[in-house]
């Protein structure tokens, strides 16, 4: 053996290689096999220097608990029983006392673990509760719901850092205090919110939570904890969401905040009482966003604490309200204070006005901007002209993706005497609301000239998709099309040799 293995150092960095070396070829039995699998086996029966690190690697993730109960003799050939599948615990006993260390006789070697059913949790029955079975364990994904109050205590090891659970259960209360280490917190499901602002507020190291609303209480807990980086609200719909009592407080490193279902003015109650001095991103998605509460939104989020570090926006909502107005909402001149602004996608079906001077002066205020999208559901005339998009185009040379209304029935500026051509352009999305007025012929020869990164136009709002087939057939027969233009340089050394 060359003395290289013998280093600990180097030997972890060989089998760590070959454990990400291959994914998981097939499934069976609920296990994942692969030759790398097979490799890590082999070299565990090796020698005695490979054998330990090789058994960590191979018992890492577990899809359940099968594999453990497959260390116990009395079960280990039914379970490998490709003919009874998994109707084979149905009829099985609970552990007897002296199989106990048969089946915890790799656990402590687990990190991640998924549970998706409880078919086997009787047969842990006589296991005692206080039996820390994964005493290791750093990540939990626990999908099984209505489980009885005993089962989960035996995951909820003090090294715990991961858990996502589909439900809160109610063992969870203090999961702060048994798992000293969480920071990162996940629950699919909505919960009782005092159940669910008790188990939060037993966190002292979140890191990163994603979770269904909680109450003012929680809100303020967790503006006190130092690590909190990621906080994702959460539920299926829109639902009325009081928040009272709330202090002013500082979210110090929160750099993400998203928020999902909760009505607009919870929101712009978390964004006026709370500071986020570190914050990079913002998402808000509700149901529904009437003008009036989607203007009060966005001046809200202008006079937020976090100017010179919000770098993503994303606001949308999912139907059309049924209120008429003339006006546009002022969206792109209340972001004009984000200086270090990254994306803006807004989708609140209301038009959005834009035109050359406006567009030029948010392009002029986000020279980092890379992605711009402002969709029109509402089919209103576009005030934005083609001199007016290349020009705001030129101040902005790292933007890859656009969405805007553009007037293109109005061709004003010529490919054939413009040099300028945006490379980094890639998606370009535009909403169109006239048809027959459009030179199709020229839109395409614009977009083909200045955007060769460009392959198709899109058209978000379905309005006019005939158009925009016959824009790209012919960005498709400009692109295909043989040169027929001279070569100057033959040209020149044929007159030469005349």
């Amino acid at each position: 053996m060359h003395r290289a293995l013998l280093v600990p150092e180097i030997l972890v960095q060989i089998f760590i290689n070959i454990n990400l070396s291959q994914p998981p070829s097939s499934q069976i039995l609920g296990w994942p096999q692969s030759s790398t699998r097979k490799s890590l086996a082999s070299l565990a029966l090796t020698c005695t220097i490979f054998h330990g690190l090789a058994m960590d690697l191979l018992w890492s993730d577990m899809p359940g608990l099968r594999p453990l109960l497959g260390c116990v003799t009395r079960l280990h050939p039914v379970i490998y029983d490709p003919e009874s599948k998994y109707c084979w615990s149905q009829d099985a006993d609970p552990l007897a006392e002296h199989e106990f260390h048969q089946f915890l006789r790799h656990s402590a070697r687990v990190r991640n673990i998924t549970i998706s059913a409880s078919n086997y949790f009787h047969l842990l029955e006589a296991l005692p509760i206080e039996t820390c079975v994964f005493p290791n364990l750093r990540s939990l994904s626990w999908l099984v719901q209505r489980t009885e109050i005993g089962d989960l205590p035996f995951f909820l090891a003090p090294t715990l850092r991961r858990c996502y659970v589909s439900e809160l259960q109610l063992y969870m209360k203090h999961i702060g205090a048994r798992c000293p280490d969480m920071e990162d917190f996940t629950i699919r499901e909505d919960s009782d919110r005092a159940q669910l602002s008790e188990t939060l507020r037993s966190c002292k190291r979140l890191r990163r939570l994603q979770c269904p609303p909680f109450d003012s209480a929680a809100w303020m807990h967790l503006s006190t904890i130092p690590t909190l980086l990621e906080l994702k609200i959460f539920i299926r719909r829109t639902i009325h969401y009081p928040l009272d009592n709330l202090n002013f407080a500082t979210f110090l490193h929160l750099t993400h905040l998203s928020l999902d279902g909760i009505e607009v003015a919870s929101a712009v109650a978390i964004i006026q009482h709370f500071k986020f001095p570190s914050l990079k991103e913002f998402e808000m998605h509700v149901r529904v966003l009437p003008w009036a509460e989607a203007e009060q939104l966005f001046h809200a989020l202008s006079l937020c604490k976090a100017s010179q570090t919000l770098e993503h926006i994303n606001i949308s909502s999912n139907n059309q309200t049924q209120e008429h107005t003339s006006d546009s909402l002022t969206a792109v001149r209340q972001f004009l204070c984000f200086k270090e602004l990254r994306t803006l996608r807004l989708s609140v079906h209301h038009p959005i006005y834009l035109d050359d001077d406006l567009l030029f002066e948010a392009m002029t205020t986000w020279p980092h901007i890379h992605s711009l999208s402002l969709m029109n559901w509402h089919p209103s005339p576009a005030t934005l002209t083609f001199r007016g998009l290349f020009a705001a185009l030129r101040l902005c040379l790292h933007l890859q993706d656009l969405q805007v209304s553009v007037d293109a029935r109005n061709i004003d500026i010529g490919p054939e005497v413009e040099s300028f051509q945006h490379t980094s352009l890639k998606n370009l999305t535009m909403d169109l609301c006239e048809l027959d007025a459009v030179n199709v012929e020229g839109v395409a020869r614009i977009i083909y000239s200045m955007l060769p990164a460009v392959s198709q136009v899109m058209c978000s709002n379905g309005g006019v998709p005939r158009l925009w087939h016959n824009v790209n057939k012919h960005l498709d027969l400009l692109r295909n099309k043989p040169s027929s233009a001279p070569d100057h340089r033959n040209t020149e050394a044929a007159l030469a040799l005349s």
